[in-house]
C-alpha cells in the first residue's frame, strides 16, 4: 500500500510525535487497561496505527477545517495526528467517556488548539456550545457503534448528523459494519474503504453532509 505518511510541520503548540504522550508502550499499555475496564466502550486492544491515522487526517480534511470534533479520542495517538495536521487558529474538541482516557490526554497533550471534554457522544451538541464553537467542519470517531445499544447508537448518529455543518464530513472507523446502518438514514450513502495496516484492519466510512 502507498499509505506512508509524509512528513510535515508540527502545529502551533504540539509537542513532537515522539514528545506525545508518555511513549507508544505506555500509551499501548493505557489502552489495553481501558479495554479490559469497559470492551464495549474501548471497542480495540491497542491503539491506532500511524497510517489509519493519517487516513482519517485525509478523509476528514483536517488540514482545511477550522473546527473538528473527535468522539472517542482514547489515549490521543488520532488527536496527535490531527493536531499536527491542523492550521494554528483551528479547535479541536475531543469528548472521552472514559473517565481515565479523559485524564491521560489531560496530563499528555499540551496544545491550545484541543479542549476536552468529558463526557457522552450523545451531548455533542451540548459540548459545543459550551466551548462556543460554530457548527464542525468534520467529526472523526472511533466509538464502537457495535457494542453499544441500538437506541444510542441511534442518538448519535442523529446528533452526529444534525450538528455537522453543510457539505462537513464525519469519518468513522470501525471493525464491523454497524455504523454504517444508524449514519445512513441521517446522512445518506458513505464512502467505504479498508486499512489493512492496521491490528485488526478497519473499516474507514466517510459520510459528507449534503448541502441542500
Amino acid at each position: 500500500m502507498n499509505d506512508q505518511p509524509a512528513g510535515r510541520p508540527i502545529g502551533q503548540g504540539t509537542l513532537p510525535p515522539n514528545a506525545l504522550g508518555t511513549g507508544q508502550l505506555r500509551d499501548s499499555f493505557e489502552f489495553l487497561r481501558g479495554f479490559v475496564r469497559n470492551p464495549a466502550q474501548v471497542g480495540s486492544v491497542i491503539p491506532s496505527s500511524r497510517w489509519l491515522e493519517q487516513r482519517l487526517v485525509r478523509q476528514a480534511g483536517v488540514r482545511e477545517a477550522q473546527t473538528v470534533v473527535e468522539l472517542g479520542p482514547g489515549t490521543g495517538g488520532t488527536t496527535a495526528a490531527m493536531l499536527q495536521a491542523m492550521v494554528p487558529g483551528a479547535r479541536l474538541l475531543a469528548i472521552e467517556l472514559d473517565r481515565d482516557f479523559h485524564q491521560h490526554l489531560q496530563a499528555t497533550i499540551r496544545d491550545p488548539r484541543l479542549l476536552l471534554e468529558l463526557g457522552s457522544a450523545e451531548r455533542i451538541a451540548e459540548a459545543l456550545h459550551a466551548h462556543h464553537l460554530p457548527p464542525p467542519d468534520a467529526i472523526v470517531s472511533g466509538i464502537p457503534f457495535s457494542t453499544m445499544p441500538p437506541a444510542v447508537s441511534d442518538r448519535i448518529a442523529a446528533a452526529i448528523a444534525q450538528v455537522l455543518r453543510p457539505g462537513g464530513r464525519f469519518v468513522a472507523y470501525q471493525v464491523r459494519a454497524h455504523v454504517a446502518g444508524f449514519v445512513t438514514p441521517y446522512l445518506g450513502e458513505p464512502d467505504k474503504q479498508w486499512e489493512l495496516v492496521n491490528v485488526p484492519p478497519v473499516r474507514v466510512f466517510t459520510w459528507v453532509k449534503r448541502t441542500h
